[in-house]
């Protein structure tokens, strides 16, 4: 008796072991004749897709890559770009770099697009100030479009006293964008977790004077990698000039998406901004009267 149950047993326990062996071998057989094959043919279906975007783009645009691209390239892509969103308002940022400004002529974007808006940069670190920001500033005003001034943060000097030295320079009126906090350094002699203190300060400070929370402008993959998590609150401004980027993440409501733009009026290169939204909303952002 004792020996019959013991096969019975070692009988029931084969059983099990051969229906673990199948199963496996089930399993083994999915995932290798279907789950991988599938994987495989979506990711070369998706590298395809891109492929066959870059290499339309490239068609459109030309051969060169990059910085390599021609002047009519740049005026090509962004023109498709602006008019694919044609819903959207577009501006310009400028600084000294721009030099004498005919403000007179200052009207549309490759000829084309409408120019709405002009952000001004004002001052940088703790006491430097942009050689033409007054007269920048007073011929935006002149010209009747939104006008907003930024601050260049410099990530190893005092963050008080960079607030400090945009709030003594400019002066903001109702109907004028938010101050801008531009971030695009990484610190040499502290830590990100310091940096991102003094960010803070920095924009306390200039929300308490003026009585608006400031924008934010960053490089997208700076923003991204160190400072989400702590600012994602504000108003964001990403400069992203990726050739292959056709439209603004949800997280963007301004993009500096060409620093390869031109108008009439400036001569060379100026940086072109998209606004994802209408007058509506962009006036909604401005210091109320």
């Amino acid at each position: 008796m004792h020996y019959f149950h013991c096969n019975m047993a070692k009988s029931k326990r084969t059983v099990k072991s051969k229906a673990k062996e199948e199963a496996y071998e089930r399993r083994k057989f999915l995932i290798w004749s279907i789950v991988i094959p599938a994987i495989v043919i979506g990711l070369g279906a998706l590298l395809l897709v891109t492929d066959l975007q870059h290499v339309a783009k490239r068609w459109i645009y030309g051969d060169d890559v990059g910085e390599k691209y021609s002047d009519d390239a740049h005026t090509r892509r962004n023109l498709d770009l602006m008019r694919v969103h044609d819903s959207y308002l577009y501006g310009i940022d400028i600084s000294q770099y721009q030099g004498s400004i005919n403000w007179i002529e200052l009207h549309t974007i490759h000829d084309e697009i409408p120019l709405d808006f002009v952000f001004i940069r004002a001052t940088m670190g703790e006491s430097k100030k942009d050689r033409r920001f007054k007269e920048n500033w007073e011929a935006a005003l002149s010209r009747t479009k939104l006008r907003g001034a930024y601050h260049y943060f410099r990530p190893n000097e005092n963050s008080r006293r960079q607030a400090r030295n945009f709030i003594q320079t400019v002066r903001l009126k109702p109907g004028d964008l938010p101050p801008v906090l531009d971030i695009e350094e990484r610190p040499k002699r502290q830590p990100m977790d310091s940096l991102k203190v003094g960010l803070k300060r920095w924009l306390d400070e200039v929300e308490k004077h003026y009585g608006i929370k400031p924008i934010l402008y960053s490089g997208d993959s700076y923003f991204t990698d160190f400072l989400e998590k702590e600012f994602s609150d504000y108003v964001l401004w990403i400069a992203n000039y990726n050739f292959w980027v056709d439209k603004p993440k949800k997280h963007w409501q301004f993009w500096q998406f060409s620093e390869r733009g031109a108008v009439r009026g400036i001569k060379g290169h100026v940086d072109i901004n998209m606004f994802r939204g209408d007058m509506e909303d962009l006036e909604a952002l401005t210091i109320p009267y």
